[in-house]
């Protein structure tokens, strides 16, 4: 009887060991995960997505759709990549999604196979509405909560949409500290361009010939310009516009960038432009390429193509 009491007893204890390991039989990761909610400091959950549309946040989210490359970056930087079961297409090269998710189009997603996901929350981008209608509404009406994050047109904005995705996952701190982390690398530029005296002047191409785009004030990329210390040739006109050639070509920049990547070698297509041989960038030989990614998609990652910028208008100002 003894024996077999000693041996009951040692099995309590190992038992007892095991579940305190494994909080209670979890995996590794469920346990992980959990003390890394329950060690949050207490959420008050959004109520309103960055749209201004009112909304209701799951207590607990588990699944979550994201539709729009910007929010898929941030969620996978907040951690929750791992709980993402679809995205849309132009996310499928990001890293960190889960492998074989199912992709979806941002202006048309199937709505029937978006419900049968089961998704706690759909994060969705203001493009999806561009047209006035709004693809998600069916979904909404079955009760499952839409997060619309609008592309941000400012720096600050961009801090906001971190902070909603953060709140909203309950991991506050993460987005703060991601917030911080942006805001002292853009504070370093600032220091820097501080001492510029003589500014150059900058055109970014954002769509190539023969329809061109670029910006005007009113665009986060225009900040980033500012920040570095230079001007942008389109300044006094706003948000995303046509350009024709001869205004560039007035303009006369000193410096050319470009994040276009559907024309092969957009640099050199630049360069060799008939009527431009004239202008100060393309004479100097000061024509760029910057991340598409990093300079299109407003998230945390604006502060790579800032960096890229950077290097290349003032390359001796900005050393590595």
């Amino acid at each position: 009887m003894k024996q077999k009491l000693t041996l009951i007893i040692i099995m309590m204890i190992v038992l007892a060991s095991l579940a305190a390991c494994t909080g209670k039989g979890q995996e590794p990761a469920q346990q992980e995960q959990q003390e890394t909610e329950q060690n949050q400091p207490k959420v008050n959950l959004p109520t309103k997505d960055r749209a201004g549309n009112e909304i209701t946040i799951p207590e607990e989210i588990n699944k979550i759709i994201s539709i729009s490359p910007s929010n898929t970056e941030m969620i996978v930087e907040m951690g929750y990549g791992d709980k993402l079961v679809a995205v849309d297409k132009y996310s499928g090269d990001i890293e960190g999604i889960p492998e074989n998710i199912p992709f979806f189009d941002i202006m048309n997603p199937d709505v029937e196979q978006l419900v049968a996901l089961e998704p706690d929350i759909i994060y969705a981008t203001g493009m999806s509405m561009s047209d006035g209608n709004d693809p998600f509404k069916p979904i909404k009406d079955l009760g499952i909560t839409v997060a619309y994050i609008p592309t941000s047109d400012s720096i600050e904005g961009i801090y906001d949409d971190i902070i909603f995705i953060a709140d909203s996952l309950k991991v506050s701190d993460k987005g703060q500290n991601l917030v911080n982390n942006m805001k002292e690398k853009i504070n370093e530029f600032k220091e820097f361009s501080s001492t510029i005296e003589t500014k150059k002047t900058v055109y970014f191409e954002i769509a190539g010939a023969p329809k061109i785009y670029s910006f005007g004030s009113g665009v986060f990329l225009n900040e980033m310009i500012e920040i570095i210390g230079a001007e942008n040739i389109l300044a006094d006109q706003e948000k995303w516009i046509a350009v024709s050639e001869e205004i560039v070509v007035a303009a006369n920049p000193d410096v050319i960038l470009t994040n276009v990547d559907y024309i092969e070698n957009a640099v050199e297509q630049i360069k060799n432009r008939n009527g431009w041989e004239d202008v100060t960038a393309i004479k100097n030989n000061d024509v760029y390429y910057i991340d598409r990614d990093a300079s299109s998609l407003s998230n945390h990652n604006i502060v790579t193509a800032l960096d890229q910028m950077a290097q290349a208008i003032y390359p001796e100002i900005y050393k590595k």
